[in-house]
């Protein structure tokens, strides 16, 4: 079986790869080729030069394959204009691609994210794969767009989405600075009251992609693949300090106000210099709320989907990657 993977250069999209090929699948994916391929070197895939802006690129990505899984998208861009290219056209871009060239796909994989959601009501109430989208950011927004433009298809291809929370895991950028915080002694802490998280290893997001992909029950449906249970930060952190072999972490608690105007501050200096901020407003407002969780039941139900890395084992094996890497 082929599958072509968009964003396979990227964080999550080289652990689906790792994973198709551990599988034994044929895998492609689309890239320029002055993009980064440093998790790709080396390994059994094929490239096709090119991009999800390329129609001509994109019918040879797709026309011969079994499968696409779309794990390509923007997570950060200097204005929602620039998110929306990422997000809803180049889905739209790769979706009219296959319905003219390989209309017969088995299986079209969407990933998503949480954020189309937006956070869960209460502690009680996490997040389902029906609840309403109310989306609070940019980047939310852009990727509900993109899953419209899925289910806009859903008669005419087979499609599933897949929607991570919070990802983490060896090859991930987003994360370190918290790690480097941590080992440097300091826990920042975003407010005064408990935070309860998804969290996701990457391996295991990766496995539950790749399954929802081959389940033939996923057709039509969106998952959340997560961990079964809800972290706080100073769960997370306390796992990490015993880790690093740190006796003492001590807490920063920044109040919301404060990373409000610290994430204005941030925000408009990226857009002065033209560069996509990490923190903004908006992102502000979206670390500041209480519940950013989601339930796993859908994929259990569906595709025997289980979290099978905990987060002790998981923040262990990302800090030796860290290190080894000469990230830490």
């Amino acid at each position: 079986m082929k599958v072509l993977v968009t964003g396979a250069t990227g964080f999550v999209g080289s652990h689906v790869v790792d994973i198709l090929l551990e599988r034994g699948y044929d895998v492609s994916y689309v890239a320029r080729a002055t993009s980064n391929h440093r998790w790709l070197d080396g390994k059994p895939v094929q490239r096709v030069d090119g991009s999800l802006f390329d129609m001509a690129s994109l019918r040879t990505a797709v026309e011969s394959v079994d499968y696409v899984i779309h794990v390509a998208g923007l997570t950060a861009a200097k204005n929602e204009e620039e998110f929306l290219r990422g997000n809803r056209d180049a889905t739209r871009n790769l979706l009219d691609a296959i319905r003219s060239y390989n209309p017969s796909l088995r299986r079209y994989t969407h990933i998503s994210t949480l954020a189309v959601c937006g956070p869960a009501e209460s502690e009680d109430k996490p997040t389902q794969p029906d609840s309403p989208l109310r989306p609070i950011t940019a980047y939310g927004r852009t990727k509900k767009l993109a899953e419209d433009e899925v289910r806009s298809v859903m008669g005419e291809l087979s499609a599933t989405i897949v929607r991570p929370p919070a990802v983490y895991g060896p090859r991930d950028s987003a994360l370190l600075t918290y790690f480097q915080a941590v080992n440097r002694g300091i826990a920042p802490m975003i407010g005064f009251d408990e935070k309860k998280v998804s969290l996701v290893h990457v391996r295991d997001l990766a496995r539950g992609i790749v399954d929802a992909t081959f389940a033939e029950s996923a057709n039509g449906k969106t998952y959340f693949v997560s961990s079964d249970e809800f972290y706080t930060w100073p769960a997370v952190t306390k796992v990490t300090a015993s880790v690093l072999g740190k006796s003492f972490v001590l807490p920063v608690r920044i109040p919301h106000f404060a990373v409000l105007g610290i994430a204005g501050i941030v925000g408009g200096i990226g857009k002065l210099i033209g560069k996509p901020p990490v923190l903004d407003y908006e992102k502000g407002i979206d670390i500041s709320r209480k519940y950013w969780i989601c339930s796993n039941d859908a994929a259990r139900r569906d595709f025997d989907y289980r979290q099978e890395i905990d987060i002790e084992h998981g923040v262990r094996e990302t800090i030796a990657w860290y290190k080894a890497a000469g990230w830490l």
